[in-house]
């Protein structure tokens, strides 16, 4: 053990590789890796300083856990280490973090309870009716965006074809009105990618963050005391029915859990369909293994996109007790940072991990999570979005070439907010 384990956290020495800053997180993915990679080839853990924060805070700093092994291990021991003192890597009060992620910064047996009344939603008649509208919907964006590309202009990737069937898919699933889609798509994302100085200012950003999340809320208890009063046949009167243990969702819960659906639903399968689009443009021959025989291949080639894409960097847990992961000593309270953008990289638990590889099998990404309890509840719902929207486009997609993407600047998403393509052959000075 490092004899600086043992240190107080507040005397602890940070480690010389400053993964905190912004300018850190203003690198591109593989520049953070190579760093990454020199954190995962060091014993034990390593301290890292707080993050640069909004919100008044006494953060000692945290743990930086980069290899799966580790990661695995606390995700899987909620009892050693526990999310309801919160999940994000920059310092923010637990009860700011709790209304915008819901039961993310809930534990056993709460977490349960509050997972099984949102599962018991999705009936095999939802699920079917979820797919069926998924595919229409995934024609139809593919369709729009080819016609895009018949232009003269490029076109953005991402606000053409990325962006467009997440939110379809969501707003579908729960009734948002269509005039209100645009409001609350900008909302979702602009929450996710906070951090970005597009959005708003280190000044401004507690601020912002709130009024985005107000919107998400209010359009889910809104929606949530329709359907009380009236009930559909959608997902949305089916949570505000479903019942667990003699326990009901309150409409502040539902606004909570739409919020977490409209972000965190949104944003991720968005940004690992724009990173898969430029992999298989980036990577000429295993898009032409794909399209050998997509129908059989493409269920792997989704798990490589999202192993790819890695589109949540990181979320956080705190140490329950006194305790020890991979050698190094945790004590109580301390704050540890899984960044699964580390994991996904991982050579201890990958073959190759630095290359874009669609038959790769097995493939024990981390791109849901470590595992356990917090396992993403959504994942079946990204790779069907996934799975259905490239199953569209790859037989009709006509020779592209891509402009540089531009990336969010995040510590939270690893993002593409812009990214040209345009037909091969056009006039790049069209631009």
């Amino acid at each position: 053990m490092n004899p600086a384990d043992s240190a107080p956290a507040t005397t602890r020495r940070f480690h010389r590789l400053d993964i905190s800053g912004p300018a850190f997180w203003a690198r591109d993915f593989a520049a953070r890796d190579e760093v990454f990679a020199r954190l995962r080839a060091e014993p034990g853990l390593t301290w890292h300083a707080p993050a640069p924060a909004v919100f008044p805070h006494s953060e000692p700093g945290f743990w930086a856990v980069t290899r799966q092994r580790d990661i695995a291990h606390i995700s899987r021991h909620p009892d050693l280490f526990t999310s309801g003192l919160g999940i994000s890597m920059d310092p923010m009060p637990v009860e700011l973090q709790r209304p915008t992620t819901f039961f993310l910064t809930m534990d056993p047996p709460q977490h349960t309870r509050y997972r099984r009344l949102i599962s018991a939603a999705f009936t095999p008649k939802q699920v079917r009716r979820i797919e069926s509208q998924i595919r229409a919907n995934a024609a139809e964006i593919v369709d729009e965006f080819l016609a895009d590309l018949r232009g003269e202009r490029p076109v953005d990737l991402v606000d053409s074809l990325s962006r467009k069937l997440p939110m379809r898919t969501v707003s579908d699933m729960i009734g948002i009105d269509r005039a209100d889609r645009e409001t609350v798509a900008y909302a979702a994302e602009a929450m996710f990618g906070s951090t970005d100085e597009e959005y708003a200012s280190l000044e401004d950003r507690a601020d912002f963050f709130m009024s985005q999340f107000t919107i998400l809320h209010s359009a889910g208890t809104e929606l949530a005391a329709r359907r009380r009063r009236a009930p559909r046949d959608d997902l949305m009167s089916a949570i505000v029915a479903a019942e667990v243990d003699g326990h009901r969702l309150t409409d502040e819960e539902i606004g909570a859990f739409m919020v977490l659906l409209a972000s965190a639903g949104n944003d991720t399968t968005k940004q690992t369909t724009s990173h898969g689009f430029k992999a298989l443009i980036d990577y000429p021959a295993q898009r032409e293994w794909l399209l050998e025989d997509p129908a059989a291949r493409l269920g792997g080639a989704v798990e490589e996109f999202i192993r790819w894409a890695t589109p949540v960097v990181h979320f956080a847990r705190h140490a329950v007790t006194d305790t020890e992961v991979a050698g190094t000593r945790v004590r109580a309270g301390e704050k540890l940072v899984l960044f699964y953008c580390s994991a996904n990289r991982d050579e201890a638990a990958l073959d190759a991990p630095h290359i874009f590889d669609l038959t790769r099998d097995p493939n024990p990404h981390f791109g849901f999570g470590g595992g356990g309890a917090h396992f993403c509840l959504g994942a079946w719902l990204a790779r069907m979005q996934l799975r259905l929207l490239f199953h569209e486009l790859l037989p009709r997609i006509p020779e592209v070439v891509l402009g540089d993407p531009e990336y969010v600047h995040s510590d939270f998403v690893h993002g593409i907010k812009r990214m040209p393509v345009r037909r091969a052959g056009s006039d790049p000075r069209s631009r």
